[in-house]
């Protein structure tokens, strides 16, 4: 997926782990953009039908029209013109790999992907998750840290690719934020209206806002910062 996952297992189990990460390449090899034998690339470029895919690929398109639909089509399959699942597609390996690991047992894990953290659990006992939020506009440094147990946190951004996610609407990148940070409970949806509220620019705060069991914190591209109304539950006390 063109990026590094990273585990916290504060009981490691490392079978459980094993099926996770084999889980992870076998979405990679599936569903990667990078590799032209993915069923993504094969469907991408009309190589083959979704009847000759993976059955999880027909399950990730229904759900991307779902977010676009609630996302008044600022969350697409197709940004730029290419198909291109990616904005869903990591947040939904990552919460299914952080699943395994519930399954096998541990009651207290976090996943990494890329930045974007499924946290299950505790940290440890009486201790919640911090996460640090990269400054966009600031290389090496945290804009902020966010706190919680059994939580999702994602970030669309700048800081790491550039400019590189589409406003479908224009065609052309969204520029208004410089990063927008979703905190949520499960990584697959809150990885992708973190994609739609990138794109969405100024109007990202409402819409977030109107999102039941969702909060958000964006800097923007001129420097200023917004967070929803229940985004300080999440901020060290």
């Amino acid at each position: 997926m063109g990026t590094v996952v990273s585990f916290d297992v504060p009981a490691f189990a490392a079978d459980a782990v094993g099926r996770a990460v084999r889980w992870l390449h076998w979405v990679d090899a599936t569903f990667s953009t990078y590799r032209d034998d993915s069923d993504v690339s094969r469907y991408g470029r009309g190589a083959a039908s979704l009847a000759e895919c993976a059955p999880e690929l027909t399950e990730v398109l229904d759900a991307c029209s779902a977010v676009g639909a609630a996302s008044g089509g600022y969350f697409t399959t197709t940004p730029g013109g290419r198909f291109d699942p990616s904005g869903y597609v990591k947040g939904w390996a990552i919460e299914r790999a952080a699943a395994m690991l519930t399954a096998a047992g541990s009651a207290e894990h976090s996943v990494n992907g890329g930045g974007d953290v499924q946290c299950v659990g505790d940290r440890g006992p009486g201790q919640l998750w911090r996460i640090g939020i990269a400054d966009p506009l600031r290389p090496g440094t945290l804009a902020l840290v966010v706190t919680g147990r059994d939580f999702a946190v994602a970030t669309s951004g700048v800081a790491e690719r550039g400019s590189h996610i589409i406003d479908p609407h224009t065609g052309r990148p969204a520029t208004e934020l410089a990063s927008v940070t979703v905190v949520g409970s499960g990584l697959t949806l809150t990885d992708a209206y973190a994609t739609a509220a990138f794109a969405m620019g100024s109007g990202a705060r409402d819409w977030v806002e109107s999102l039941d069991g969702y909060e958000a914190f964006a800097i923007t591209a001129r420097r200023t910062e917004w967070q929803t109304s229940g985004f300080r539950a999440y901020l060290p006390r």
